[in-house]
């Protein structure tokens, strides 16, 4: 928890791009695994927590706009409570640690909605994303359980984004905390990788860290020797001399902020030829987009930036051909590149998501590609001071994309798919930093990850 004064000039930037009626953020409850006792461990909405930084269950916030009043609710602990459980603060205590002075039971949250409706008057509310949230304000608004992420408030939506997108110098802080967790997670798993062991061995010395950090991954481990599936969270294959481990995790520190790392190394000690030429790309590419971030930039331009770079490493290979521009603009890459270059980091791995990702990473008046790939990009507007964002190109090789756009003739071309499929088990590459947008230019954040073919190997002989 930072500062009161932080959470309390937080509150007061939010209610100044609103005109008039309730401000309703609400907290996260305790969400049970298999049965009510036994819960999955504790995560706190991290809007709620932007403005009120309170990390317990069962709490809402309530700012009259009009009234210039806020107020937190929720429920004392009894004596049953406190025996499992412990002696803990009082609702109003907690609430002083942030600046509140105005407490209510959780009950009376409805009637203070239910009046501020009959009165005319507007409640925004964000986009709920948990179940439990949702069933409650289709309850207590009257709205149709199936429409109530419709009737979310477009104003707070916009003017939450303004003022998350933009880190202060505490938050950044926090996030070079947990790219250094994060930091220690991929030397652990680069060093106690060897044939013959499970992936899920690497997953949990990574995941170890980020506990023993007091912290917690920031999103389930991605650790696999199938890095040509991108979302990859299966841990149940054994490490092979001769395949490439990707290693796409993060840790989230104690008050919640994220950071978002991947690497990719050989189980062998050392990367064959073929995977140095493929790592090489990414790498320079990697390299070349971060140096190319600075404020005005749009980050849709960097992207495109990254798929000619990959569109040229391919070429010298023989695997793609013909004009790069014309390749680039026809999306022929996205068969070897089929994701964004990178997203918004925070609190949330993909900040802001469950808000809209266009909301977040288009500006207005900026439309959303459909294309293959490019509709895949998260970030695209231009960049501002006081982002944080991921760079994270990758090269893939994908038997079954790569076999239906064969057999589809897609692209033909630009691309050599008789050398193509000489690649159809190589898996694929990622590499990714995070990274801060700063008046000058940027700042990579965090102590250097190893990412050289040298420092790579260096680490898997130390």
């Amino acid at each position: 928890m930072f500062d009161k004064n932080t959470y309390i000039e937080r509150r007061h930037r939010l209610q100044e791009q609103l005109d008039s009626g309730l401000i309703l953020l609400m907290g996260n409850q305790e969400s049970p695994m298999n049965f009510p006792d036994n819960t999955y461990r504790f995560r706190q909405d991290s809007h709620f927590l932007y403005f009120f930084g309170l990390d317990s269950p069962g709490l809402a916030g309530l700012i009259d706009i009009d009234e210039q009043k806020t107020t937190i609710f929720g429920d004392e602990l009894t004596i049953d409570h406190v025996v499992w459980m412990g002696p803990q603060p009082t609702i109003a205590e907690r609430a002083r640690r942030v600046g509140v002075n105005e407490t209510s039971p959780y009950r009376e949250l409805e009637g203070r909605i239910r009046e501020a409706l009959n009165k005319g008057r507007q409640v925004h509310f964000l986009p709920p994303y948990r179940d439990d949230n949702r069933i409650r304000l289709s309850q207590w608004m009257d709205i149709p359980i199936n429409i109530v992420k419709n009737r979310a408030s477009e104003t707070l939506i916009k003017a939450v984004v303004s003022l998350v997108s933009i880190k202060s110098p505490e938050e950044v802080a926090e996030m070079e905390k947990a790219v250094n967790i994060t930091r220690a997670m991929h030397l652990a798993a680069m060093r106690r990788a060897r044939p013959g062991i499970l992936e899920a061995e690497l997953a949990g010395i990574v995941e170890g860290i980020a506990l023993a950090a007091n912290g917690q991954l920031s999103y389930p481990a991605i650790l696999t020797v199938n890095g040509q599936t991108l979302h990859n969270h299966y841990h149940g294959n054994t490490l092979k001399d001769g395949q490439l481990v990707l290693g796409d995790f993060g840790a989230e520190t104690a008050t919640h902020y994220a950071g978002d790392i991947t690497r990719t190394f050989p189980v062998s000690k050392t990367f064959s030829t073929r995977q140095k030429e493929i790592y090489k790309i990414v790498l320079d590419t990697e390299v070349a987009c971060i140096e190319a971030l600075k404020p005005g930039v749009f980050y849709r331009d960097v992207h495109l930036f990254a798929a000619r770079m990959i569109t040229e490493g391919l070429k010298a290979l023989g695997i793609m051909k013909g004009d790069t521009e014309e390749a680039v603009q026809a999306g022929a890459h996205a068969l070897f590149f089929p994701h964004g270059l990178g997203h918004m980091l925070g609190m949330d791995v993909h900040d802001m998501e469950g808000l809209g990702e266009d909301y977040v990473g288009y500006g207005d008046g900026m439309e959303r590609s459909t294309q293959f790939g490019l509709k895949s990009l998260r970030l695209a507007r231009k960049l501002m001071p006081g982002f944080v964002l991921t760079v994270e190109p990758g090269i893939y090789f994908i038997p079954e994309l790569l076999d239906m756009w064969e057999k589809e003739r897609k692209h033909w071309e630009f691309i050599n798919y008789e050398k193509a499929q000489q690649y159809r088990d190589f898996s694929g590459v990622r590499i990714e930093d995070n990274v801060l947008i700063t008046e000058a230019g940027h700042q990579i954040l965090g102590r250097p990850i190893p990412k050289t073919i040298q420092e790579v190997e260096a680490e898997r002989q130390a």
